[in-house]
């Protein structure tokens, strides 16, 4: 036998078949195929029998590698890429040149499977450094093909295996210092570009920037140190994180359970729109913007018909551009489940694709709970439950951020505790002089005026998207760490009716006024629990009188919360109650 590919895979059955018929169309005859496979769940397996390949057990590339060379019975050892593809003549092309300049081992130049300017460029620039870096000292990837003598590969033990990333490079130094290397002229190897689309092309040459400098120096890099995963190493499960994009509030605690997550190995893709995508791009990796529905505001209400209008619009290509991402998405990284924080589209996928869904959100104690509420929010009521059964349909767990807990209608529900900050948690709070004031919309302007006309008081105000002193007032953007200053040294705070702020706010003993976006009966419902359980007040509008008999009462409503709201150290309960959900959906549905 002359020649022996060995190709390591996990779950490629996307790519695997493009490489075989590659190999396939070569006219080059004697030659075997052993795959390394290491556990894949989908078809690779199956249709690399299918092609009359060798199967090994795989795992890591080094591993891969190895197992496959251990049975091979060719003189020649090639170690290919899954995702890679033969161009016409590449085998006969590469055994000669290696034979022609005596060789030992050496590696193939390189062209993207993908068009484009970019990809092209890079690549070009990519084979120029290699053959650079190469003159000065053996050097190469896993990617670019490595062909090699079987009995050099043994000489030299073949690949470390506790090696976890750089093992090529390491083999094509050891197996140099006893033969020739080269970079091979002519045969040229296709290769795919998914790794430059999921991680960009800064984050790529970074990572190979930092890795080869460490090589050129003698020093090994690990895979943590690159924060670099290979594709058949994710045994760890797979969650599909996605979250409403409207407001910060679904951002702000999505952020904590993200980092937990990660903290605790799951392999995560997050998806977001508007404000919480730009706030969570800039903490995390590996998070993808998605159209979403935005709500119309005007004079501190919802304008329901300008709020579908709006919406409307933008549905068709929303509902096109999400779903095709999505889709293709979870076709390459196959979550094990998606656990969503009120957003549309994750349920839809969830649903496509019957992908276990956990709901985890304040959003459905609206249709989950047992609840009374005045009867002039009856219409307000009805409409936002049906939006909440809209968003989200049969989730396989439903988990309610609350700090009020009105009896549950399922028993597959729970309520756990709001996610707060660390930062939040760690505030040492006290009773300043000024008053925080916080809103969802920059459309309540008559509670702008009514400030404006209390001159003995101070008011900070955010929500109104600018830095701005106007007399009494004090306008900011939003910034966190002003914020955790403002927030903590505040008398109380004037709201609307978001959940994150106002759980906040009684985390820090701050005292409630909230006078909800009108029609928005999720706000609603937190307000009039705020005003039952009497940590503050409930109104639909402001006025001099309320404002006054409010601030008449802080202390009041101050030591009702000290005595009654249930103060977290930390947010241990509620993370590990959703790593047990997900952990224990995985588990009945694997």
């Amino acid at each position: 036998m002359k020649l022996s590919i060995i190709i390591p895979t996990y779950n490629e059955e996307e790519y695997l078949p493009n490489l075989l018929e590659s190999i396939k169309r070569q006219d080059f005859d004697d030659l075997e195929v052993i795959v390394a496979d290491s556990h894949s769940t989908d078809k690779t397996v199956e249709i690399a029998n299918s092609y009359g390949c060798k199967i090994v057990n795989g795992g890591l590339p080094a591993v891969g590698r190895n197992n496959g060379a251990r049975i091979a019975t060719g003189e020649f050892l090639l170690f290919l890429d899954s995702d890679s593809v033969l161009t016409n003549d590449y085998l006969k092309q590469a055994v000669e040149e290696f034979e022609l300049h005596n060789l030992g081992i050496a590696i193939t130049q390189i062209v993207p499977l993908e068009k484009g300017f970019i990809n092209e460029l890079s690549h070009e620039f990519a084979n120029y450094m290699t053959k650079k870096i190469s003159a000065i000292k053996p050097h190469g990837a896993g990617c670019y093909g490595i062909l090699t003598y079987k009995s050099l590969h043994e000489e030299v033990g073949g690949f470390d295996e506790a090696i976890d990333f750089g093992e090529d490079t390491d083999y094509i130094e050891r197996v140099a210092k006893i033969s020739r290397f080269k970079v091979l002229e002519t045969p040229r190897l296709l290769i795919s570009t998914r790794r430059l689309k999921e991680e960009g092309l800064k984050t790529i040459a970074w990572k190979y920037a930092k890795s080869t400098a460490y090589q050129l120096m003698g020093r090994k890099v690990t895979l943590k140190q690159l924060d670099y995963s290979f594709e058949h190493e994710k045994h760890n499960t797979r969650i599909f994180y996605s979250l409403c994009g409207e407001g910060l509030g679904h951002a702000i605690r999505s952020a904590v359970v993200i980092e937990f997550l990660i903290n605790e190995g799951y392999d995560l893709m997050v998806f977001a729109s508007d404000r919480a995508y730009d706030y969570l791009n800039a903490k995390f990796e590996n998070v993808y913007y998605i159209g979403g529905f935005n709500t119309v505001y005007e004079n501190n209400s919802v304008k329901n018909k300008k709020t579908f209008a709006y919406n409307m619009k933008d549905v068709p290509s929303d509902l096109k551009n999400n779903m095709s991402m999505m889709y293709k998405l979870a076709r390459k990284f196959k979550p094990d489940i998606i656990v969503s924080d009120f957003e549309f589209y994750a349920n839809l996928l969830s649903h496509m694709l019957r992908i276990p869904l956990i709901s985890i959100d304040n959003m459905h104690v609206l249709t989950e709970a047992r609840y009374s509420s005045p009867h002039k929010y009856l219409k307000d009521r009805i409409f936002s439950e049906a939006v909440v059964h809209a968003f989200i349909q049969k989730a396989d767990r439903t988990l309610i951020y609350s700090y009020f807990y009105p009896e549950l209608k399922n028993e597959g529900t729970k309520y756990v505790d709001p996610i707060i900050r660390d930062e939040i948690i760690n505030l040492k709070s006290t009773v300043g002089s000024h008053i925080l004031v916080y809103q969802t919309s920059d459309s309540n302007r008559k509670l702008i005026e009514l400030l404006k006309d209390n001159p003995d008081k101070k008011f900070i105000i955010y929500g109104f998207h600018k830095d701005l002193r106007d007399d009494n007032l004090l306008f900011r953007t939003f910034s966190e760490t002003q914020l955790y200053d403002d927030f903590r040294s505040a008398e109380c705070v004037i709201t609307n009716g978001g959940f994150s702020f106002i759980t906040e706010a009684l985390q820090l003993e701050k005292p409630v006024l909230s006078i909800p976006v009108n029609k928005q009966f999720e706000q609603i419902l937190n307000a009039i629990y705020i005003d039952r359980l009497g940590y503050g007040e409930h109104h639909d509008t402001i006025n001099q009188e309320i404002l006054d008999n409010f601030l008449d009462n802080t202390d009041k409503y101050r030591k009702n919360i000290q005595n009654n709201f249930h103060k977290l150290k930390n947010n241990d309960e509620t993370l590990n109650e959703l790593k047990n959900a997900i952990d224990e959906v995985v588990g009945k549905n694997n």
